[in-house]
This record gives structure tokens, sequence and C-alpha cells, in this order.
């Protein structure tokens, strides 16, 4: 038998770099949980309650600790654990965990950007240093929890409400000056490039395809250089068989120029091997 621990994470708030925050705190759930003391006697189990026996901890062998980095201008800038607004703009997101020993436990990146061998070990240097201050605060945090239990005083959840340490975004009220908005407003509309042509009606590149409003080019309706020689030569094929039709259509009307002169004309079937003779008057009209 063995124990099934769930672990659920509920955000406060967000302000930025979920991964991370969830990722410190699901570690210290975990590290702070303490199961039922169990023992067995053959297939007899038994479970003691906090009362009988002390709650016993999880064997936790290590900490991996997420670190998330944020690149902008294709990786030429480089953020440290960015904010929500930060992430609106940036191009791509590179996400490290890593324990106190320097072992890598996974790497996940996002986005537009690609990055270079130099940038990501230039990330796992950086990662090495949070993740090493990190665990430092958490078996503090542990420890001086574990203190103020045996001391009687409030812990845990509790203290934080009190102390108001759980409250994101928490600034003292301060008066806010509008005198010279339209001012800065009007210099920010004047240094900024005049906004783009914006299409009204629908812009067809290629059948199948449409573009409304704003937006680059599609260049879906481009041909290859392999299409562009194939379509090239099926268009010189299709005019060298329309000229070779326009000059079987010149012969026949030649053939019945000539018909207009009385002579009969013998037409040969070669299969059934017959031979019929038509008078001028009795000539098949052409067809197309």
């Amino acid at each position: 038998q063995v124990w099934q621990i769930r672990l659920d994470m509920h955000l406060l708030n967000h302000d930025g770099n979920i991964t991370d925050a969830a990722s410190i705190a699901g570690i210290v759930a975990l590290c702070h949980f303490h199961r039922p003391d169990v023992s067995v006697q053959g297939e007899e189990v038994t479970v003691y309650t906090p009362e009988e026996r002390d709650p016993v901890p999880l064997s936790i062998h290590h900490m991996p600790i997420c670190v998330s980095f944020a690149f902008f201008h294709q990786g030429t800038y480089l953020l440290v654990d960015p904010t929500e607004r930060e992430e609106r703009v940036m191009d791509g997101l590179l996400v490290i965990a890593m324990n106190k020993h320097h072992e890598i436990c996974t790497i996940q990146s996002s986005g537009v950007v690609m990055l270079l061998q130099e940038q990501i070990l230039r990330c796992t240097k950086i990662t090495a240093v949070k993740v090493a201050e990190i665990t430092e605060l958490i078996q503090k945090a542990l420890e001086n929890d574990q203190k103020a239990r045996k001391e009687g005083r409030k812990f845990g959840f509790a203290e934080s409400i009190s102390n108001q340490r759980i409250t994101a975004f928490k600034m003292e009220g301060a008066a806010v000056d509008t005198n010279d908005v339209e001012e800065e407003a009007g210099e920010i509309i004047a240094k900024a490039d005049p906004p783009s042509e914006v299409f009204a009606t629908p812009v067809l590149h290629t059948p199948g395809t449409a573009q409304i409003g704003e937006g680059v080019e599609s260049s879906w309706g481009d041909l290859e250089e392999s299409e562009k020689e194939e379509a090239v030569e099926e268009e010189g094929e299709s005019e060298a068989a329309a000229f070779e039709c326009e000059k079987v259509e010149t012969e026949d009307t030649s053939t019945l120029e000539e018909t207009k002169t009385g002579e009969p004309i013998v037409l040969s079937d070669s299969e059934e091997e017959e031979v019929v003779i038509l008078e001028p008057q009795e000539l098949p009209r052409k067809t197309r």
C-alpha cells in the first residue's frame, strides 16, 4: 500500500512568472506536509492519529526550483523573473529547473526567438545562483515555521493574514498629478510613427485567400522557381496545341473550298475497309 498525495495550486493574484511561483509553492508545500505515522504487522496496517504519534515528513531528496528568463529583440536583452507587462512584449521565454546541486531537472523554451549555446549556458549559471538563494530562503522559512509551532505562536497562513503579507500590489494611496497629461500625450503622438495604410476593402492575393485591414502581405500566392518553370512550360504547350488546332481548321476549310467544284469526295473507313462516294450536296457539316 502507498500514500496518494494531491497538490493543488490556487492563484491569489497574477503579476507574471507563474511558473516560478508555482514551483516554489509546490516544493514548499511538499516539504511542509507531514503524513500520519503507520505500522505494519503482517497484513495488518495501523494508521496513528497525531495525538498518538507525531506525523512524519515526506522523503524529499532535492528541491527543483524553476527560474524564468525573458528575451527581447531576438535574444539581445535578457531579463530574469519577468512581470506580467514584460511577458506581454517579450519575444521568447526560457524556463530552467535546477536544484542546489547544480543538476538540471528540466528546460522549457517557448516563443519565436532562437537561442545560442552561449545564451543557454549563461542562463544556467544565473539559475544556479538563484536556486541557491531560493533554497536557502525555503529552508529558513520551514525552520521558522517549525519553531513557531513548538512555541505555540501563530504560523502559516493565519500569521500571513494578520501581517497582510499575502496581499500583492499593496501600496499607500498617493495623489496623481494630471496637469501635464495633455502636453506629454501630444509629445508622444508627435514622436510616434504615422499609422500604416488601412485597407477598407478585402485584398485578394491569390484565389482562396483574402486580407482585410492592416497586416503584412500574404506570400501564399507566390510560386516557387520550379512551379514557375512548370507554369511556363504548360503555357507554351497550350499555345502550341492551339496553333496545331488552328492549322487543322485551316486545312479543313481549304478542303471544303475544293469540294465546291462539284467533284465527289471519297471517304474510306480503315476498320471496315468500305469506300463511300458522296455527292457535293451530301457533304457532312463541319462541327465545332
